[in-house]
């Protein structure tokens, strides 16, 4: 696997710069009978809702929205590299190792680091953990446990630097070795107070895809982003143009299922376990 390093490059590059125009709106699904709660797409484990949907048009991401970037890149993205020991750590599984006191005691609920080369943790400021979908803001860890670096990207300043160090520091604890701790200040910045959970989703795809899967082994990789800038806007559209084009399909797949009660199915167009009924 390829090492991680930082440099300093200049040249300016979008990332995700509106790369759909717009949506379709007779493509997407008729959201106007769901309550918030109401799924509007199941994809693998995660249960997408009108809450997330809408959270993904135009205000700050849910747990659950930034879930399903994560199940979308791991089941379409990282299948493709059989050979990539990546981890994409699900929010919860995040916060729950940062608020950990010990975080061994954990370790059985947590996927297994034994043999793996990067982590990704959607961090977040929420401080009651009895409190769900709490926090304000997201930043992104990435963790190159074969440097044994921990870089910090935050489109909000230092904003969330306690947060990510905790959270390094915990997870150190269960390699069983020492991070070295970089918030990188280079970071691209948001213009507004709800794109943070966008620049996430944005950034992890880009690392993970253009940085990391992509490179020869052996390769020195930057883990900067100066001189590169988020569109979040195309972003939020590309989203919605996975999202409505997985439900799309779950729709085509419900409708030539042989199943006698697919056709009166009140659950969600489904995309991995298209065919089991609810019972």
């Amino acid at each position: 696997m390829s090492r991680s390093y930082i440099t300093t490059t200049m040249q300016r590059q979008f990332i995700n710069r509106d790369p759909l125009p717009h949506i379709d709106i007779s493509l997407m699904g008729d959201m106007s009978q769901l309550s918030p709660d109401d799924a509007y797409l199941s994809y693998y484990d995660v249960r997408l809702t009108r809450e997330d949907v809408d959270s993904i048009k135009s205000n700050w991401l849910t747990d659950n929205a930034i879930c399903f970037w994560e199940e979308y890149l791991e089941r379409e993205k990282l299948v493709h590299y059989p050979k990539a020991n990546i981890v994409l750590l699900r929010p919860s599984m995040s916060f729950m190792l940062q608020k950990t006191q010990n975080p061994l005691t954990i370790k059985s609920a947590l996927p297994d680091f034994a043999k793996t080369t990067h982590v990704f943790l959607p961090i977040n400021d929420a401080r009651r953990v009895d409190l769900a979908e709490g926090g304000s803001h997201w930043s992104l860890l990435l963790v190159s446990v074969i440097d044994g670096v921990a870089f910090h990207y935050d489109s909000l300043g230092q904003s969330n630097y306690y947060e990510a160090q905790l959270t390094a520091y915990k997870i150190s604890q269960l390699l069983g070795k020492p991070l070295k701790f970089i918030n990188l200040e280079d970071s691209p910045q948001q213009d507004n107070g709800m794109d943070c959970g966008v620049y996430v989703c944005l950034l992890m795809q880009h690392l993970l895809i253009q940085r990391l899967l992509r490179a020869h082994a052996h390769d020195k990789i930057s883990m900067s982003m100066r001189g590169k800038e988020v569109d979040a806007r195309g972003g939020r559209k590309e989203i919605m143009r996975v999202i409505e084009a997985r439900r799309k399909e779950g729709e085509r797949r419900r409708s030539r299922s042989h199943s006698p009660y697919s056709g009166n199915s009140k659950s969600p167009p489904r995309i991995g376990e298209e065919y089991r009924e609810e019972s």
